[in-house]
């Protein structure tokens, strides 16, 4: 009997499947330039519509967040997910509670380089507080035994600086519709609302000028944290009609 012996059909392909083919220059350039694009694109829409980073120079939110930190703040808010009280914010400075911004003249990349995030905006100016009043609340300070209340009720407020009181400066507001009533946890060093009732909006801000709700440290690393928003400190206050 004869062997028979088997053979394979299936003969080695002499073509690969993909084939990388050298490109020219130009074709590699316009690939970069699509590539740098669509990153732009991408971190653009990250900072105009999810998370904004912003640098703190000032203690007024000592010791929450102490000056030289780096935060993440989410634009969803106000946008999507409502402002509540004792969420920190940061908002515009449209009353000049700063003052004047400095008078500095932007290139159109300099503006381009802000728009993505590339570049601090040296023509506007922000601040960062915690929300004590949402529109239609009535604050005022303080009770018989020092606290800030809150349509009546007190409260205990936990996030400020050790040996902080919640405000040596009396005062009694009802927060106008569209806007909020802001301080800082280090009291005796953060010009807040309390500092500019002299002003129309009597030191509130309005919800128009809020940027984003602070959510974590992002820099340096050692105190790289997220920011509780401390919703329980006002849990119980009676609900404005």
């Amino acid at each position: 009997m004869k062997k028979v012996e088997k053979k394979d059909n299936l003969a080695p392909s002499s073509h690969s499947d993909c084939v990388d083919k050298p490109r020219s220059l130009g074709f590699q350039i316009i690939e970069f330039l699509v590539i740098l694009l669509v990153a732009l694109l991408t971190m653009t829409m990250v900072r105009h519509f999810v998370v904004q980073r912003f640098y703190i120079p000032t203690s007024s939110m000592s010791s929450t967040i102490e000056p030289g930190d780096y935060i993440l703040a989410s634009r969803l808010t106000p946008g999507s997910v409502p402002i509540e009280r004792g969420d920190i914010v940061v908002f515009n400075d449209s009353q000049k509670w700063l003052g004047n911004p400095p008078e500095t003249t932007s290139s159109w990349w300099e503006r381009g380089l802000v728009w993505v995030g590339l570049r601090t905006d040296r023509e506007h100016q922000q601040l960062i507080k915690r929300v004590i009043g949402l529109p239609g609340d009535t604050v005022r300070c303080c009770d018989a035994k020092g606290n800030l209340t809150v349509n009546g009720a007190p409260l205990e407020e936990t996030y400020l600086k050790t040996g902080e009181v919640p405000s040596r400066q009396e005062f009694s507001v009802k927060v106008p519709a569209g806007h909020l009533w802001v301080m800082g946890d280090n009291r005796s060093h953060s010009a807040d609302s309390r500092s500019h009732q002299n002003l129309p909006s009597q030191g509130t801000v309005p919800e128009s000028d809020v940027l984003g709700k602070a959510i974590a440290i992002i820099w340096p690393w050692k105190r790289m944290a997220w920011l509780p928003s401390e919703h329980e400190v006002f849990q119980g206050i009676p609900v404005v009609k």
